[in-house]
């Protein structure tokens, strides 16, 4: 499958941005550089500013208003269909109002935090999605992607087993790897090349990213919940380790069955019970018996393999072909036509990414690229630190230790850090330029020629960037405002319901930042305090704001621009969103539900880490 650059349409029917009007642009342009004026104006010092959750005197007035922000966004990207662009701009704007008007935050301090949230949304996510998107054109470019799609067909031409191994369980290895928007950037390229229409690539490949979420990019979430709530990583991971499993066997069903209907998804049960429960199984060993931080990845490895074995023995009678028609002539496994050096030339990029990306997320990568000098003591007598170099900590003006937490959300005021990272070397996304780059070679492009295209590469990315960056902007802005909090203590008033209503903020949690791990950072700490004033475990809530914050990743707005860029389907975000958001509310309600049993009811208690 090649791409045409500046064609209106790809082959797949996925849709090329299209050329914006001059008045809307002029509008975003005039508000971004107020935003920059206001953050910026004037010499002297912001002042501390404490957060304030009830500003309008009744919890339930205030906790309207601070919907707002997420109303304005999914509701104009599912019921206006606006582009995502102009959804996350409008979100923005209503919520500087509401930050500003309603809680009472400087609005210098607003527009520093806008600011600070957009060069988040650029870097590393940002980063992340550009740098894949240019390695899937590069494969499509030189007709490697053709011969991967066709490649497949020697596993299987079924395309909800297709489906089931890259969306499930490739997905799952990306996810522990690196996450932050890689798997559901990788899986539906992957899924937009092999055929699938682009709703289906989009939306299949977010519900397929959730089980893994809690530990993906190393644990990442996991280790910041527990820097939040004083547990050891190891007991909040065990604590997961107690809650996903259930549904990292309940995924690959409800994901086949999303996209193939219950017939469909019975008549090949047993691949997809081989991939759940290979899945799972691990899943829970792993993060009892070791830790959290491999848990993804040993898990995945396991299901990938297991189910390529099943495989090998096992195809259904009816084979399943793109148009969701039941092709009954068709061989289960075809006869592609390409030569084993051809087929490994083909996936040789994917495999030198999964390598790459695996690299990029040890814990003993990260040193040698952060903090060199810990690991060559030469470099310790340097002047200037080679961290400072390769890893310099920006803390931002105007932000940084300015805004305070305060009770019920913290046990104590608490000074919010803002500091920007710029990690520019072991960010992923690095890691992925160097992947495509040496890919690149691999294909016999020249560096110029690399180089060319991946100039092309950000041109046709601009509006998802632009979108990414406005979407961060969002969520960080209620982060630091507030407003995020207010939403939170809403949910801690359902008293002996709480256990249910609790794991359902962790999934607002990652619907409103895009991330477990941000989400672990929001509430951790009001999940511990409401779980001990209700007289509950306040582990089970801590890990319950981690599980029940995966279901929320496939309806964030971030995730849902990343997938729409990966299959070339920008301005059909809010397709993308009517497609999964019911499925979303459907799976954290059974999470909702399983803590709650947890939580009352035996044996489920038992369960729970003590």
């Amino acid at each position: 499958m090649a791409v045409a650059t500046g064609s209106p349409q790809t082959k797949s029917g996925a849709s090329v941005p299209e050329k914006e009007g001059p008045v809307p642009t002029i509008l975003m342009a005039l508000v971004s550089v107020g935003i920059l004026v206001f953050a910026w104006s004037g010499n002297s010092r912001t002042a501390p500013w404490s957060q304030g959750y009830d500003p309008l005197g009744h919890w339930w007035l205030s906790t309207i208003c601070a919907t707002l922000p997420v109303v304005v966004l999914l509701g104009t990207l599912a019921l206006f269909r606006m582009k995502a662009h102009y959804s996350a701009f409008l979100g923005l704007v209503t919520a500087l109002v509401v930050a500003c008007g309603l809680f009472h935050m400087p609005l210098k301090m607003a527009s520093i935090t806008a600011i600070y949230g957009a060069c988040y949304g650029l870097f590393p996510i940002g980063w992340i999605i550009l740098n894949v998107i240019f390695l899937y054109r590069m494969t499509c470019a030189t007709g490697r992607f053709k011969v991967l799609q066709e490649s497949m067909t020697g596993i299987t031409q079924d395309t909800r087993l297709q489906l089931l191994l890259i969306a499930f369980s490739f997905g799952a290895f990306f996810e522990g790897a690196s996450g932050f928007g890689t798997p559901v950037a990788v899986t539906a390229a992957l899924l937009i090349g092999l055929g699938f229409k682009p709703l289906q690539a989009s939306g299949l490949s977010l519900i397929a990213n959730t089980a893994p979420v809690a530990y993906g990019a190393l644990a990442t979430p996991i280790i910041a919940l527990a820097a939040m709530t004083g547990f050891s990583e190891v007991a909040l991971g065990a604590q997961v380790g107690r809650i996903l499993p259930f549904f990292s066997v309940l995924v690959p069903f409800w994901l086949v069955w999303a996209y193939a209907g219950f017939k469909g998804m019975k008549e090949i049960w047993p691949p997809i019970a081989v991939a759940g429960i290979t899945f799972a199984v691990p899943q829970f060993l792993v993060s009892n018996l070791h830790g959290p931080w491999l848990t993804d990845i040993i898990a995945a490895l396991c299901s990938m393999v297991c189910l390529i074995l099943f495989l090998k023995i096992w195809q259904p009678k009816v084979i399943w072909g793109h148009e969701g028609a039941q092709e009954q002539s068709r061989t289960a496994r075809g006869a592609h036509g390409y030569s084993r050096s051809e087929v490994v030339s083909a996936w040789l990029p994917w495999l030198v990414l999964s390598v790459l990306v695996f690299c990029w997320g040890t814990q003993t990568g990260k040193k040698i690229m952060n903090t060199p000098e810990k690991v060559f003591q030469s470099m310790s007598a340097w002047s200037t630190p080679p961290s400072k170099i390769t890893n310099p900590q920006i803390p931002v003006p105007g932000l940084n230790k300015l805004v305070q937490r305060v009770p019920p959300v913290v046990p104590k005021p608490t000074a919010e850090a803002a500091v920007f990272g710029l990690n520019w070397i072991s960010a992923t996304g690095s890691g992925i330029l160097l992947a495509a780059i040496i890919s690149g070679f691999i294909m016999g492009l020249s560096l110029p020629k690399m180089v060319v295209m991946w100039w092309q590469t950000v041109w046709h990315v601009r509006f998802s960037l632009f979108t990414i960056a406005a979407m961060m902007s969002l969520g960080i802005l209620t982060r630091y405002s507030g407003v995020d909090a207010t939403m939170g203590l809403a949910f801690a008033r359902t008293g002996h319901f709480y256990p249910f209503f609790g794991t359902l903020l962790g999934w607002l949690g990652v619907a409103l930042t895009g991330s477990d791990t941000s989400s672990n950072v929001l509430f951790g700490s009001l999940q511990k305090i409401s779980a001990q004033q209700i007289g509950i475990s306040p582990t089970l809530m801590a890990a319950a704001n981690s599980s029940g914050g995966v279901m929320g990743k496939m309806i964030d707005a971030q995730s849902i621009v990343v997938a729409s860029t990966a299959t070339e389907w920008y301005g059909h975000e809010g397709d993308i969103l009517r497609y999964v958001f019911w499925h979303s509310i459907a799976l954290a309600c059974l999470v909702g539900i399983l803590v709650f049993l947890q939580a009352y009811v035996p044996p489920f208690t038992r369960l729970v880490v003590q």
